[in-house]
């Protein structure tokens, strides 16, 4: 069912009212300029909100976990509030890129550049959900709108990007209308456990590692089967552990508790939950495959590694000289430099230091094949259901 109007948008006015208060009303561009605009206290209250969720991986209980999964909401907010500038850009305004506005891996062939293997991956992902010009296409956790704007461009269909961080939907609509997208795109802030649509609203559907921030695969899926119209498609890169992961394994365990704690998730789990939650909603699955583990021989977590040498262009060296030794030691420094003088507020070095964290846990799960960031599927909805 679609989610209470009265108690939705309270909620996201309460939300979108901190995302004020923290990062300002007016979009800038740049690490430094966005960390200065920041409202140090409310800064503060972001930071403990979301390091108190979590315990070292030893200390873990099953209490702490189903505290994470109950919280999801507040959890995954209080990451995006610290980390979406960080995930944009690097160091400082212009001198060392970061990811962009699409907040996702991607695998690379030899001589292709860092932003061009970022959108062929989307545009794999839209050709084999079939989305069409004129179609009708959700976007399920959308960010900052990077791959909704890559897809409208490259289908000519209309994307409505829908993300419960309202902070992202901003920027989101900044963006589009930057590139003129505002008639082939909209952003809405939204649960997508609780989805505000009503059913067999939308032609396709997509989520790229997004969907695994949901307490729960099968609530998310749900949710997109019920909005999907029949006969259509919901593509998806996810998040997943692989049949290698054991939970029982004390190594193993700490780089799931990394790769969570590093990214906002409250909960990693296995491929095979992945599908059978799938069929469990309802849907009929067209193809699956882990794409991290196809033999590529450029590893699709290099920039997180800091490998220049895999670097293919002077602008790949850019993105990637963030995560060596020395850029990462620059950034930290930079950001306490920062805090003490008063330009970034308290709680920017540990924000540094929880993406660090999630570098080396994803690297190292990606080493031993733990973790894959690109299980994609595709599947379909019943023309019956």
């Amino acid at each position: 069912m679609v989610a209470s109007e009265n108690t939705v948008s309270a909620v996201h006015a309460e939300d979108i009212a901190f995302a004020r208060a923290l990062h300002g009303k007016e979009i800038k561009s740049g690490l430094i300029a966005n960390l200065k605009s920041k409202n140090a206290d409310v800064h503060n209250v972001a930071t403990d909100t979301y390091l108190k969720m979590w315990k070292k991986a030893e200390s873990e209980t099953k209490e702490d976990e189903d505290q994470r999964l109950d919280s999801y909401t507040k959890l995954v907010n209080s990451y995006y509030n610290l980390a979406t500038d960080f995930y944009e850009f690097a160091m400082t305004d212009g001198l060392v890129k970061g990811w962009g506005t699409s907040f996702h891996f991607c695998r690379y062939y030899p001589g292709e550049e860092f932003f061009r293997a970022i959108a062929r991956h989307e545009h794999y992902l839209a050709a084999n959900t079939g989305i069409k010009k004129g179609m009708k296409v959700l976007d399920v956790g959308c960010g900052v709108g990077g791959p909704a704007r890559e897809i409208a461009h490259f289908t000519g269909a209309h994307i409505t990007g829908l993300n419960n961080n309202a902070y992202q939907v901003e920027r989101a609509f900044h963006y589009a209308a930057k590139e003129g997208l505002q008639n082939q795109t909209n952003f809405i802030k939204g649960n997508f456990m609780e989805m505000p649509f009503e059913d067999n609203s939308y032609d396709a559907v997509y989520a790229i590692e997004a969907t695994c921030h949901a307490p729960t695969f099968e609530g998310v899926y749900g949710e997109i089967f019920r909005v999907l119209k029949p006969g259509g498609n919901f593509g998806c890169y996810e998040w997943c552990m692989t049949d290698d992961y054991d939970a029982t394994n004390a190594q193993h365990h700490e780089i799931g508790h990394g790769i969570e704690r590093g990214n906002g998730i409250p909960k990693m789990r296995p491929t095979a939950e992945c599908l059978q939650a799938l069929k469990n909603v309802g849907f009929e699955i067209e193809l699956h495959q882990d794409l991290a583990d196809v033999g590529d021989s450029i590893a699709w977590y290099y920039p997180l590694e800091g490998d220049l040498r895999k670097c293919q262009t002077f602008r790949d060296i850019l993105t990637t000289l963030a995560m060596t030794k020395a850029g990462r030691f620059t950034t930290t420094n930079l950001c306490r430099v920062l805090e003490k003088v008063g330009l970034a507020p308290k709680g920017t070095v540990e924000t540094q230091k929880f993406l660090e964290v999630a570098a080396d846990a994803l690297v190292a799960g990606a080493q031993q094949n733990l973790f894959t960031p690109m299980f994609f599927f595709v599947v379909r909805k019943p023309l019956n259901a």
